[in-house]
């Protein structure tokens, strides 16, 4: 993968930033590839009273191996379109990230 699939992350004002992509309602949470610029992620919670966030907030946290703290909403708390901050460096958090995305895109080719 070249740096242009690197869109949906970034350096910010607090560490990694993050567009994502959410699918709220799915069977279960999971990073399923790339959707227009952003990480496409199901979110095993409906989109009801910030559960969705909350769950893609703490799945993020766990794939990243923060602090659920670490990770929060910086815009898009009721869009599907969000930009999600993380106290890491961007490259770290790609060091996580890139084999799961890896790995989801490789399973979309099998499908």
């Amino acid at each position: 993968m070249d740096a242009i699939h690197w869109a949906w992350l970034r350096e910010g004002r607090h560490g990694a930033t993050l567009l994502v992509a959410a699918q709220p309602g799915a069977k279960t949470t999971a990073l399923v590839g790339l959707h227009d610029g952003a990480l496409r992620i199901r979110i095993a919670a409906p989109a009801l009273d910030g559960r969705g966030n909350a769950a893609l907030c703490a799945w993020l946290a766990d794939a990243l191996h923060v602090a659920r703290r670490d990770v929060w909403i910086e815009r898009g708390e009721k869009s599907r379109r969000k930009q999600v901050a993380v106290r890491m460096p961007a490259a770290q958090a790609l060091a996580f990230l890139r084999p799961l995305l890896e790995q989801a895109q490789a399973q979309r080719v099998s499908d």
